[in-house]
């Protein structure tokens, strides 16, 4: 029997302890997807939220929907503590949906854990965030092809993704299993099997300087990082700065997006590049 799981996050700004504003949430769910804690490890009243899906994973037919709304002025930290998972389907798709609204002036990081594409699965991985003036957005996307570490390749079924900033960027592809031209050619995925994206994204358009310090910032760190032959940073228009990486396994791909994120958060916003704890646990 397929789950159907929903999230609506509404988040805040009210007065914390010491009268300062601080970003709160408000959160309706139906079925077993959860906020397991919103946290404040910064002193900038900036909510933390770790989303649990408590069954770990998405089997055919099962679908996840994610609704977020952040309202004026808020800044909202959003991340998992484990991988999401799809697994083989006998011919269902199963759906994970993800819808942000980010009022003037909001600030959203999306930072989840990578998806895990088991073989034989039938997948649907969606993404939409839309900004109006003033808001920013850092947000990445991490999908690994199959489990080939532990001897099990992505070898039949398929997973489609779309990553969306509307007005503004639209990635949407078909990863098919059997589609050999696309996982192993140069011109394709060259045998990587983790594909990567990070974006800082403005309602906006940012100034020509900005997205240069934000290019130069990620080059940097891409230029002695063992992916450097995978990986590169572009601005595809005046709204949006891209780092894309193709790795073997997800943990180097990773490294490299938290040390790209850690560096744009510093210089958009003056902030430390604070990892949320889950990641430590």
């Amino acid at each position: 029997m397929a789950w159907l799981a929903r999230l609506s996050l509404d988040y805040q700004l009210r007065g914390g302890p010491n009268g300062a504003p601080r970003t709160v949430v408000h959160a309706l769910h139906e079925g077993p997807l959860r906020v397991m804690r919103s946290l404040y490890p910064e002193p900038a009243g900036i909510c933390h939220t770790v989303l649990v899906h408590p069954p770990g994973g998405l089997a055919g037919g099962d679908q996840l929907d994610v609704r977020l709304h952040l309202q004026a002025g808020t800044h909202a930290v959003l991340t998992t503590p484990g991988a999401s998972r799809f697994y083989r389907s006998e011919g269902e798709t199963a759906t994970q949906a993800v819808a942000a609204r980010l009022d003037r002036g909001a600030r959203l990081e999306w930072l989840p854990l990578e998806n895990i594409a088991y073989d034989g699965c039938r997948a649907h991985n969606h993404a939409r965030f839309e900004l109006e003036d003033g808001a920013e957005l850092v947000a990445w996307d991490v999908t690994a092809l199959g489990r080939p570490a532990s001897g099990y390749p992505f070898e039949r079924g398929h997973v489609h993704q779309r990553l969306e900033v509307v007005g503004s960027w639209i990635d949407s592809g078909l990863i098919d299993a059997e589609d050999q031209r696309l996982l192993n050619s140069p011109l394709g995925l060259n045998r990587h099997r983790c594909l990567a994206t990070l974006l800082f994204a403005s309602g906006d358009a940012i100034t020509r300087a900005r997205r240069e310090q934000l290019l130069e910032l990620a080059r940097d760190l891409i230029g002695p990082h063992e992916l450097q032959p995978s990986a590169a940073a572009t601005a595809p228009n005046s709204k949006l700065v891209v780092l894309r990486v193709l790795a073997a396994q997800v943990e180097p791909a990773l490294d490299l997006l938290r040390q790209v994120r850690s560096a744009w958060r510093q210089a958009l916003w003056q902030l430390p590049g604070f990892s949320p704890r889950v990641w430590m646990v």
